[in-house]
């Protein structure tokens, strides 16, 4: 009997360090904004989406998260372009982004050109040199790295693409 009491504490201690013992993860992602006040804005909207820690970079417009593994990081980035700020998968509505205050409204179009989804060389569109085909070269790593689900997605995005020079090149194909 005594046996079976000490089983039985053991499970119940083991069962509450797994619950508590969840699987966290990492990603960091450039958000567009300029200040302070966007730095509190941009992290209580991830918070509230499910990070357990944000900490975004006025200099370097990085956010670095941490989540539980069954958060949606989706989700989060979705809250953040809510409140108004770029992300890699989500651009704020012209309402969202006008809503800022004006310090706070930065250069869209340089936050756009960041957002790559893979922000790197490695990712390019196959076929060729033009990318005709619209598939991403290193699907693998496009994925692993979050910016795309499939070939379809990374070519809606044009994120495989460097600098637009696949559509470049496909024009000067037809001419």
């Amino acid at each position: 009997m005594k046996m079976l009491k000490i089983f039985f504490v053991a499970a119940i201690c083991i069962s509450t360090v797994a619950a508590y013992a969840q699987k966290t993860r990492t990603e960091s992602f450039k958000v567009g904004g300029e200040c302070g006040t966007c730095k509190k804005k941009i992290e209580k909207a991830a918070k509230e989406a499910g990070a357990t820690y944000a900490a975004w970079d006025m200099q370097t417009k990085i956010l670095k998260l941490t989540y539980n593994a069954g958060t949606d990081v989706v989700a989060i980035q979705q809250r953040i372009a809510n409140a108004g700020y770029d992300t890699p998968k989500f651009r704020a509505t012209d309402a969202a982004y006008n809503g800022l205050d004006k310090c706070c409204q930065y250069d869209r179009q340089i936050a756009l050109r960041s957002a790559n989804c893979c922000g790197s060389d490695d990712c390019k569109m196959s076929g060729g040199s033009s990318g005709k085909d619209g598939k991403c070269a290193d699907m693998t790593s496009c994925k692993e790295k979050g910016c795309c689900k499939d070939d379809a997605d990374c070519a809606n995005k044009g994120c495989c693409e460097k600098s637009g020079t696949a559509d470049k090149d496909a024009t000067a194909e037809k001419q």
